[in-house]
C-alpha cells in the first residue's frame, strides 16, 4: 500500500498551507484495543458507541437493536426528550471532562511553527490542552448549539479572553495570517466552567447545523476564504458518519474549485485522509470527493511526520 506523502504534508504544514480536520478517532489515538470503557472508572475518553450506550442505559432507551443503540445522535435525542437538554449536558460533562492527557497528534499540532486553522468536531479539550501546555496562543471559535438566543452566531474567545464575543459567522474578524484558531464546529465543553458548554449531538442539532450550512450561516465566511488555497488533512474521520458526508458535500465547492496559488486551473489543491483500515466503501467515498485516503494509524502517521522535522 502507498504511504502518505509525509515530506510534502510537513513542508505545507510548516508554512500554514494545511487545514487539519480532527474527528472522533483523533481523541482515541493510543487507546488500547479491546479494552472496555467504564463510566465509573474512565481511564480514557469514550468513543461514540461507548457514549451512546452510556446515555441509553441512563435513559432506558427503548431498543436493543444495535442500529438504534449505537447511534449517538438518536440516543441523545431520546435522552433529551425523556430527561432534559440540561441533564444531557450534565451527563456529557460527567464523562468528557475528566483529566485526560492530550496525545501525540495534539502535541504535534501545538508544535507546528505556522499559524493554523484547526477544525475539530470533538467535544473534548485535548487540542486546547496541548496548546496551553506548549504556551502557544490561539483564538477559540465555537458553534453555540445550546444557546438559542444566539443561534445564528458563533462564540469567539480571542487569546486570553475570559468571556466570548458573539459574532454572526460573516462578521467574524480574525487575522488568520497572524493568529491560530481552534474552531469547534460541533461545540465543546470547558474544563473550568459549564457556563459555555455547547454540543451538536442530537439528530435535531445536526439537522439545524446542516441546514445553516446550506444557507452559509454556520461556518464563518472568513474560513471559507482561508480554505481556498490550502490542503485539507482529515484525521480520525470515518465517512460512515452521515453528517460528515453532508458537511463534506457543503464544503464541496471550495474542495473542487480550489486551485493552488500560481497553478493551472486544472491542478486542484490536494487533500488527504488518514484512516486505520478503511473499508472499500470508505475508500470509494473519499476518492469520489477528490481526497487521497491512506491506511495508516494516527500514531504511525504522527511519528513519521515528526521524522520530517
Amino acid at each position: 500500500m502507498p504511504e502518505p506523502p509525509y515530506g510534502e504534508i510537513w513542508d505545507l504544514m510548516k508554512v500554514g498551507k494545511v487545514v487539519p480536520f480532527l474527528g472522533a478517532g483523533a481523541s482515541l489515538a493510543g487507546r488500547a484495543q479491546n479494552v472496555k470503557w467504564d463510566a465509573d472508572q474512565p481511564g480514557f475518553l469514550p468513543n461514540g458507541t461507548d457514549l451512546a450506550h452510556f446515555l441509553a442505559d441512563k435513559s432506558s432507551f427503548p431498543s436493543v437493536d444495535p442500529r438504534d443503540r449505537d447511534d449517538l445522535a438518536k440516543v441523545a435525542s431520546y435522552f433529551a426528550e425523556v430527561s432534559s437538554r440540561r441533564r444531557l449536558r450534565d451527563r456529557l460533562r460527567q464523562v468528557l471532562a475528566g483529566n485526560y492527557p492530550s496525545g501525540p497528534l495534539h502535541n504535534f499540532l501545538a508544535a507546528t511553527p505556522a499559524h493554523q486553522v484547526i477544525v475539530v468536531t470533538n467535544y473534548d479539550t485535548l487540542v486546547e490542552q496541548a496548546f496551553n501546555a506548549a504556551n502557544k496562543p490561539y483564538d477559540l471559535v465555537v458553534h453555540p448549539a445550546d444557546r438559542k438566543d444566539i443561534a445564528n452566531a458563533v462564540l469567539w474567545w480571542p487569546y486570553g479572553a475570559s468571556e466570548p464575543k458573539v459574532r454572526t459567522p460573516n462578521e467574524l474578524d480574525i487575522d488568520l495570517e497572524k493568529t491560530t484558531v481552534i474552531y469547534k464546529m460541533h461545540g465543546t465543553l470547558f474544563r473550568d466552567t459549564d457556563k459555555w458548554d455547547n454540543f451538536v449531538i442530537t439528530e435535531e442539532d445536526y439537522i439545524e447545523f446542516l441546514s445553516r450550512m446550506t444557507t452559509n450561516t454556520a461556518v464563518p465566511s472568513l474560513f471559507y476564504e482561508y480554505f481556498r488555497d490550502r490542503s485539507f488533512l482529515f484525521l480520525g474521520y470515518s465517512l460512515r458518519d452521515w453528517n460528515l458526508r453532508v458537511v463534506l458535500k457543503n464544503l464541496s465547492k471550495p474542495l473542487t474549485s480550489r486551485v493552488a496559488a500560481g497553478a493551472d486551473e486544472d491542478e486542484p489543491v490536494p487533500s488527504w485522509a488518514i484512516q486505520d483500515h478503511p473499508s472499500e466503501l470508505e475508500r470509494i467515498l473519499w476518492r469520489n470527493r477528490g481526497i487521497h485516503i491512506f491506511d495508516v494509524t494516527l500514531e504511525e502517521f504522527v511519528a513519521k511526520l515528526q521524522q520530517q522535522i
